[in-house]
């Protein structure tokens, strides 16, 4: 495994030794952990912006979409376990 230097300002690293003693870790675990998290919530931000603008494409080109109103009601219907018949999309009013 390389190894990788990271230095922290002296502040950080009592906050990090402190978080870590809480947590009823090491400092290195702890940091490891943290760098994981950051990581892991970084890619689903960029999944979750490629699907946006994946659709947000698809909308343009088809200029369909559904109303908020009606893709709610469906949704509420489907939360509260009721059958429910999807929208269809139609075309943006301008």
């Amino acid at each position: 495994m390389p190894t990788t230097t990271i230095r922290l300002p002296d502040h950080l690293k009592v906050r990090v030794a402190a978080a870590a003693r809480r947590a009823g870790t090491t400092a290195h675990s702890f940091i490891l952990e943290a760098i994981a998290e950051k990581t892991a919530d970084e890619e689903r931000r960029s999944d979750f912006d490629a699907v946006a603008e994946q659709r947000y494409t698809d909308i343009v080109a088809s200029g369909k979409t559904i109303p908020w109103n009606e893709m709610r009601a469906y949704l509420e219907k489907r939360l509260s376990g009721n059958k429910a018949r999807r929208p269809t999309a139609s075309k943006l009013a301008r």
